[in-house]
C-alpha cells in the first residue's frame, strides 16, 4: 500500500510539473499574464484619484487615441461624430485624438455649429425645467462632486442647454441615453478640457 501512495503522489508532482511554465528569461520573479483589452499597467504614481480609475467598464474601441482623421477644420476644433459616438480633437496635419462618447436617445438628437462658452470643474448640475417636467424626481439641484451626474469636467456649448462632461456612469459610452448632453469618462473629460480653450468650435454632426 506504501508503495501506491509513494507512486501516487509521484504522479501528481509531475502532472503539477507539466502544467506549470518553464523558467525562461521571459519568465521572472513576478510574472503576470499581459492585462486584458483597455487595461494598461504603468508604474507612474496617478496625477489625481480619477486617474486611478480603470475603464473596465469601457469597451476598447471607445479608449482615447490618435487616429487618422480627414477634415477642413482647423486643429482644436471639437467635431461630434454622433452616429459613431466618438468625438474628435482635430489636431492637424491628418490625425486627431478621438475619445469614446455617450450621446442623446432617440427623441433628443441635435445638429449644429457652436463654440465653448464656458468651462467648469466640478460643475454643478440643476436640471433644466424641461427635464424636471419629465423626470419630477430629480433634485432642483446638486454641488458638484463625485457623485453628480456631470462628473469631473464640463463645457458648455454657446447658448444651448448642452455640455459636454463627465459621467458617474462610464459603461454607457458608445451607447444613446441622454437628453442631448455629450458624456465621457471622467479621465477622458478630464484630458480634454486641459486641451480646450473657450470659444473652440464645436461641430455636432
Amino acid at each position: 500500500m506504501g508503495n501506491t501512495i509513494a507512486r501516487g503522489a509521484l504522479a501528481l508532482l509531475l502532472s503539477a510539473a507539466m502544467v506549470m511554465p518553464a523558467l525562461s528569461g521571459g519568465f521572472q520573479p513576478g510574472w503576470r499574464f499581459a492585462p486584458p483589452p483597455g487595461i494598461t499597467i504603468t508604474q507612474s504614481a496617478p496625477r489625481h484619484a480619477l486617474a486611478m480609475q480603470a475603464n473596465i467598464a469601457v469597451n476598447p474601441m471607445y479608449l482615447r487615441q490618435v487616429v487618422s482623421y480627414s477634415t477642413h477644420e482647423r486643429s482644436g476644433t471639437l467635431v461630434i461624430d454622433t452616429r459613431a459616438h466618438f468625438l474628435y480633437f482635430v489636431l492637424g496635419n491628418g490625425r486627431a485624438l478621438r475619445y469614446g462618447i455617450g450621446v442623446a436617445k432617440t427623441g433628443f438628437e441635435w445638429r449644429g455649429t457652436h463654440q465653448v462658452s464656458r468651462k467648469a470643474e466640478w460643475p454643478g448640475w440643476t436640471p433644466p425645467a424641461e427635464m424636471l417636467q419629465r423626470r419630477p424626481d430629480l433634485p432642483r439641484h446638486m454641488d458638484g462632486g463625485p457623485n453628480n451626474p456631470l462628473g469631473a469636467r464640463a463645457l458648455y456649448i454657446g447658448s444651448t442647454l448642452y455640455r459636454i462632461h463627465g459621467t458617474t456612469e462610464p459603461w454607457t459610452i458608445g451607447q444613446n441615453v441622454s437628453s442631448g448632453c455629450i458624456r465621457l469618462t471622467n479621465a477622458d473629460v478630464i484630458d480634454l478640457y486641459d486641451r480646450v480653450q473657450l470659444n473652440t468650435k464645436v461641430v455636432v454632426l
